[in-house]
């Protein structure tokens, strides 16, 4: 008899709590439910997120006034979609194809209104075209992402985040997660050299210009870092004076232009230096280097040998080497974009950056110091 009583008092009060933590709760659960279908366990295992410039850059400059931008034809015109997405190639970029290697879904642009519920723990892509090291590369795109606001958001993502899994299981995801970065390029092309004396140049020469960008560029991964990345592919920059624009602008007789390869020379072997030293302060390698000079040079010094007819002309453009402007549905478009190292007058093709990420994925330390991401994965996956 007392023990039926006492069941038969406790009964309303456990409904009660019942109700009361299923109506509070309820829009939490349905997320994490939601969350769980979307997701296979193994995707949630690792998000991505990408920092940087047009090389990298997914879309974000789409929803912003600014010139920087690819979202009209014939970009894209080898994207599942064939439609322009705001990638500045006729088809994938390096963090799809890395994405895609790896076997997780691509990242969405910050700014893409798609980008919300679960989506957000694949990871995001902060970059935008046009952006440099410094604020002041790029100002004649006008509204773009620079890079200190691109790392602004990465924290507002956290927020959001948060909200939806709570603070510990952000951190984790942020902590776990592949980044990536690029920058450098544009503090060349579209600063240093963008105009005969400019700002820059009259402030500084050359081997000391690239001694402050690279103390700048400090302050950004130190931020990144303080932020919660524990894992981040640095890349440096490209064979720059070889590209289209430059051969057809600064060149002579179809050669790269010496001016940019000699800043290239100064600055890439500075940025190694850097990630070392942060590495050592950390005390992990966190920070790991991709040599995108020596990545590009593969197939520009021998276009034959990986299957591209030249990597002087673009595929899309006007002008010497098709390489005066950006591509647009008027410019000169090659019907085989397979041949051709480079899509526009700065940028690689989708399968230039196919050759690219392979490297990223299994290069020797010539290619990937100290280790390449297959190395890391596989660490990774062991912790």
């Amino acid at each position: 008899m007392a023990v039926a009583s006492v069941n038969h008092s406790l009964k309303p009060v456990a409904m009660i709590r019942l109700t009361t933590v299923t109506s509070t709760s309820i829009t939490k659960l349905t997320l994490i439910f939601s969350i769980l279908f979307y997701f296979p366990v193994e995707a949630q295992s690792r998000a991505f997120f990408v920092f940087g410039d047009s090389l990298v850059d997914n879309g974000n400059n789409n929803y912003l006034a600014t010139s920087a931008r690819a979202d009209s034809p014939p970009y894209g015109i080898d994207y599942p979609t064939r439609r322009p997405t705001g990638r500045f190639s006729n088809g994938l970029n390096m963090p799809d194809i890395i994405s895609e290697s790896i076997g997780a879904e691509p990242t969405l642009p910050y700014l893409s209104p798609q980008l919300n519920g679960p989506r957000l723990l694949v990871g995001a892509n902060f970059a935008s075209a046009g952006v440099g090291i410094l604020n002041d590369t790029g100002i004649q795109f006008l509204n773009i992402i620079r890079i200190f606001r691109q790392l602004e958001y990465f924290e507002e993502y956290q927020k959001r985040v948060s909200d939806m899994i709570g603070a510990g299981a952000t951190q984790e995801l942020v902590n776990r997660a592949l980044v990536l970065i690029t920058l450098g390029g544009n503090d060349f092309v579209n600063n240093y050299y963008l105009v005969p004396f400019s700002a820059r140049s009259r402030q500084f020469a050359l081997p000391n210009y690239v001694t402050y960008l690279i103390s700048e560029y400090r302050k950004v991964l130190s931020r990144l870092y303080e932020l919660g990345a524990r894992r981040v592919l640095v890349t440096g920059t490209g064979p720059m004076g070889c590209v289209p624009s430059e051969i057809a602008q600064r060149g002579r007789n179809g050669q790269c232009s010496e001016e940019l390869m000699t800043a290239a020379g100064l600055f890439n072997p500075q940025l190694v230096q850097l990630l070392n030293s942060l590495n050592s302060e950390i005390g992990s390698p966190v920070f790991v280097s991709a040599n995108a000079f020596r990545m590009h040079m593969d197939f520009v010094s021998n276009p034959q040998a990986y299957g591209f007819v030249t990597s002087k002309v673009a595929c899309c453009g006007q002008g010497p080497y098709n390489g005066i402007g950006l591509c647009t549905p008027l410019s000169n478009l090659c019907s085989n974009r397979d041949e051709y190292a480079f899509w526009d007058a700065f940028h690689p093709t989708e399968r230039a950056n196919r050759i690219i990420v392979q490297q990223i994925l299994a290069g020797d330390p010539e290619y990937m110091h100290p280790m390449n991401l297959s190395t890391i994965m596989e660490l990774d996956s062991r912790v």
